[in-house]
């Protein structure tokens, strides 16, 4: 965004400066249409998205004699699939040669095109063991999952969209805003038939191996960002896909919603990729590929602790504060929301953890000071 300030501001006769526009981060550039080979076999497909101010994501597609194995296939809808396709076809690889997709968390802009992906190729999803949506089929019968074209809309037999979930600081409940929220319900006959819940076939556990794209990949549970973080690493030429876990010029988001100290799980995640021998290319789903995770590490760790000195001054200032006031405090209006509330909640619970925050709660509500 563009904005002018006038040099003087009595006059208003005298020349204007314009503010140049903020550069981009990388995570927010557009999706470039070029296929780019970032490692030996690793092909790059960005797609297009437009999810919490991020302006793709990386769909890694990993050839071996099989055919190819691709890592997060983006959004669900009829335009990311489309889009989807087209880098597919672009980069020379047909739905027939697909045989296994890979989710490395379960934030939508990652597994959303999984399911439907595995359907149309005939794939097997790989996920962490981990790996849970508000789709999984323990919550949903099988006709529900199928919201397939000749399915009756009024017949309701759509996956239940569930925005109830009440927040663990209270006062809020967890899902996309009111507005976002009614067009999701007033779509979802179209939105599921696009949409396929992912089942994955193959769970990875901390520390197993799987062979993809003529590589032996160690799978390293990362939890923060979310409970189910999957990051793979190839020992043997030092690459690692890093998912949301680090990305190169943003700081990924942390969930409140994880049990037991979130950021410093996060942290914790952060010290073992930087522990990591030898590594040359890391391939995050944002972005571009870098090769320092070890600096950029400590660049992430530093912007958590000033975040932690900066929410525990407000603390001091207003005394006893719910999470949602806070965020106020801590985020620009434009961020306000359930995110910015999750990851107050999940600073505010490191401090109180570390004996720098105290909490009570009244009526369901949590307060800090």
């Amino acid at each position: 965004m563009t904005t002018s300030t006038p040099t003087s501001a009595a006059s208003g006769d005298g020349p204007s400066e314009v503010t140049p526009p903020r550069p981009l981060k990388q995570e927010q550039e557009d999706a470039s249409p070029d296929i780019i080979e970032v490692a030996p076999n690793i092909l790059r497909l960005q797609l297009p998205i437009d999810f919490t101010g991020l302006g793709h994501v990386n769909t890694y597609a990993l050839e071996d004699e099989r055919g190819f194995a691709l890592v997060d296939p983006g959004l669900p809808g009829e335009a990311p699939w489309k889009a989807l396709l087209g880098r597919m076809d672009s980069a020379g690889i047909p739905l027939n040669r697909v045989h296994t997709v890979v989710i490395t968390h379960s934030h939508p802009d990652h597994f959303g095109g999984a399911g439907l992906l595995a359907q149309e190729s005939g794939a097997e999803i790989v996920a962490s063991d981990r790996f849970r949506t508000f789709f999984d089929a323990e919550d949903i019968d099988d006709r529900e999952l199928q919201a397939a074209d000749d399915i009756d809309p009024n017949e309701n037999p759509i996956p239940r969209l569930r925005f109830d979930r009440p927040s663990p600081w209270g006062g809020s409940t967890i899902g996309p805003p009111p507005k976002e929220r009614d067009q999701m319900l007033a779509n979802r006959a179209e939105l599921f038939r696009w949409f396929k819940a992912p089942k994955p076939a193959h769970r990875v556990a901390d520390m197993d191996r799987i062979t993809l794209g003529r590589r032996e990949w160690v799978g390293l549970f990362t939890p923060g960002h979310t409970d189910d973080h999957l990051c793979l690493f190839d020992e043997e030429e030092g690459i690692l896909l890093s998912g949301d876990q680090v990305l190169p010029t943003i700081t990924p988001h942390i969930s409140g919603l994880i049990p037991d100290d979130p950021l410093q799980q996060y942290m914790d995640s952060l010290d073992r990729l930087a522990d990591l021998p030898n590594v040359t290319n890391v391939l995050p789903a944002h972005g571009h590929p870098f090769s320092n995770l070890a600096k950029r590490t400590v660049e992430i760790k530093a912007h958590h602790d000033e975040r932690l000195d900066k929410l525990q001054e407000i603390c001091q200032r207003l005394g006893w504060t719910n999470v949602v006031d806070l965020s106020h405090e801590l985020f620009a209006p434009r961020s306000w929301g359930s995110m910015a509330e999750a990851e107050t909640y999940a600073h505010l619970e490191r401090l109180r953890i570390s004996g720098r925050a105290e909490r009570k709660e009244t009526a369901g509500i949590k307060y800090y000071r």
